[in-house]
C-alpha cells in the first residue's frame, strides 16, 4: 500500500549493563494490525477478550477493525474480593512517586521501604511487589538495604527478588512458593513486563496482595518506540501520550491482575504512586477494578490504607457464604434465556464482524 510498516532500527546502547557499549540493529514492526489481519481475512466472527483490555475504544484504531459489539463488563462476584487502594504518600504525608524528578528523593525512597514493611507485616503469606524497571527496582533495593528495610523487611517475610536470569527467576519463584507453603510468608520484588508480570498466577495464598510501585511508563527514549509512537501518530491519530497512558494503565492492570484467579480467591491491590489519584489515570482501568474502587479508597496515606487492609482481611477471614456463592453462578436454564438471537452469518470470510469485550470471569 505504500505504507512502510516495518523499521530497520539501531539502538546505539542495546547493553543492558550500565557503560557497556553495545549497539543492536534490529527489524521492527511499526503496526500491530498486521499480526491480526489473517485472523479478520479468514473467519467471518473474530472475538477479542481479555481482563486487560482498558480502555477498549483505542483497539480498533491499533488493529485497524470496526467492532460489532464492544463492552467492558464487571466481575461477578458474591463478596468484595478485590480492594483496590490508591497510596499518594506515606505517614508523613510526603508524596509519592517514581516520576523521574521525584524518584531518587530520598523520601520518597524511604516512605516507599516504610509502606513496603508496613504492609508486609500487616499481610499474611505471598506479596508480590512490583517496579517500573530493572534498573528502577535495583537502585532502590540498594537504598534500601543502606537504610535497613531490608533487615526489617526479612523479620515478617522471606525476600525474593526477579532478575533478567531466568533460571535464577524460576528458582527464586520456586522458593517463594514453599516459604509462603510452609507459613513463612514471602514478598517477591519483581518488574512490570517482566516475566513475573506476563505469565505467573499468584492464587490464593501465594498472593494476598500486589504492590505497584508506580506506573509502568515504557522507556520513551528507546528508538523503536520513538519510531512506533510516531507511525501510530501519522497514520491513525493516536497522539503520543494518549498510547503512552493507555499501555502503561494496560500493564499496571496486567501486575495486579495477577492476584485473583476463582470465585473463593481475593487480594489487595495497591497501587503506590500520586498519579493514580487523577481520574485520567484510574478511569482507563478495567471496570472489573474500578467496580470495587470508591472514594474512600482514594488518596491514601500509608497509615490509612493499613486500616483499610486490615479491615478487609478480617472479612476475607470470615467463612465462605455457599449460598451466595451458588447465586453467581448460572443454571442451564438462566444461560438459555440470556442467549440471544444468532448474529445472521455471513458467506463470505471477513464480511461478518469483531466483538471486543472485556473482562475476568474466574
Amino acid at each position: 500500500e505504500g505504507v512502510a510498516r516495518f523499521a530497520i532500527i539501531m539502538e546505539p546502547n542495546g547493553s543492558s549493563i550500565p557503560g557497556a557499549s553495545d549497539p543492536v540493529i534490529q527489524l521492527a514492526c511499526l503496526d500491530s494490525s498486521l499480526a491480526i489481519a489473517p485472523l479478520f481475512k479468514r473467519f467471518g466472527s473474530v472475538v477479542i477478550t481479555s481482563g486487560t483490555l482498558s480502555p477498549i475504544d483505542l483497539y480498533p484504531k491499533l488493529l485497524q477493525f470496526k467492532p460489532c459489539v464492544s463492552e467492558s463488563l464487571q466481575m461477578s462476584t458474591f463478596r468484595p474480593c478485590i480492594r483496590p487502594l490508591v497510596i499518594t504518600r506515606g505517614s508523613d504525608q510526603l508524596a509519592v512517586s517514581t516520576k523521574f524528578e521525584d524518584r531518587g528523593d530520598i523520601g520518597v525512597v524511604r516512605n516507599y521501604g516504610a509502606m513496603l514493611v508496613e504492609l508486609c507485616s500487616a499481610i499474611p503469606d505471598g506479596v508480590v511487589a512490583f517496579f517500573t524497571s530493572y534498573s528502577y527496582m535495583e537502585s532502590i533495593v540498594s537504598e534500601w538495604d543502606g537504610m535497613g528495610v531490608l533487615r526489617q523487611l526479612t523479620k515478617s517475610k522471606l525476600v525474593f527478588i526477579e532478575t533478567k536470569d531466568v533460571v535464577e527467576t524460576t528458582l527464586a519463584l520456586d522458593n517463594y512458593r514453599r516459604a509462603c507453603d510452609s507459613g513463612r510468608g514471602a514478598v517477591f520484588l519483581s518488574v512490570a513486563r517482566g516475566k513475573v508480570s506476563e505469565g505467573i498466577n499468584f492464587d490464593r495464598h501465594y498472593g494476598r496482595a500486589v504492590i505497584m510501585f508506580g506506573v509502568p511508563f515504557q522507556y520513551t527514549l528507546s528508538h523503536v518506540l520513538r519510531a512506533r509512537l510516531e507511525y501510530l501518530q501519522t497514520h491513525y491519530q493516536i497522539r503520543e501520550q494518549d498510547f503512552l497512558n493507555f499501555d502503561a494503565l494496560r500493564q499496571a492492570s496486567q501486575c495486579v491482575g495477577r492476584v485473583i484467579r476463582s470465585k473463593t480467591d481475593y487480594g489487595l491491590m495497591i497501587f503506590a504512586d500520586s498519579r493514580y489519584n487523577r481520574h485520567d489515570k484510574r478511569s482507563k482501568l478495567p471496570k472489573w477494578i474500578l467496580q470495587f474502587l470508591s472514594d474512600q479508597f482514594l488518596n491514601l496515606s500509608t497509615d490509612m490504607a493499613l486500616q483499610h487492609v486490615k479491615h478487609f482481611l478480617r472479612l476475607m477471614a470470615q467463612p465462605i457464604d455457599q449460598v451466595a456463592l451458588q447465586s453467581v453462578l448460572l443454571t442451564l436454564e438462566e444461560v438459555n434465556m440470556m442467549n440471544p438471537p444468532p448474529i445472521q452469518d455471513s458467506s463470505v470470510p471477513g464480511e461478518g464482524g469483531a466483538m471486543i469485550t472485556e473482562s475476568t470471569e474466574v
